[in-house]
């Protein structure tokens, strides 16, 4: 089985809520958390758009790869609410 990982940034500190695709993710069913990094018991992936590819589209002509998105939702330590968006994918 292919994993996925996600690091969380620094500043995170539970309790923080996880979204896949804006999907609320559970942890133990959804993720576990390892060595300060979101594990996924699936393979994600994150699309990168090539030159060439955002010149197609630039043409109107469309091309679809999957393009998961991880967002972390968590209070700093100032008790400000926080967004930690679009966060990078690993292979786990």
């Amino acid at each position: 089985m292919t994993r996925s990982k996600v690091r969380l940034p620094r500043d995170v500190r539970s309790p923080y809520e996880v979204y896949l695709n804006g999907v609320p993710q559970r942890l133990g069913v959804d993720y576990v958390v390892k060595e300060g990094s979101l594990v996924f018991e699936r393979e994600l992936h994150k699309d990168r758009i090539s030159g060439w590819r955002w010149l197609l589209g630039a043409w109107g002509v469309g091309t679809y790869r999957q393009n998961d998105s991880v967002d972390v939702r968590y209070e700093a330590a100032d008790g400000s609410p926080r967004l930690a968006e679009a966060l990078d994918i690993e292979p786990g």
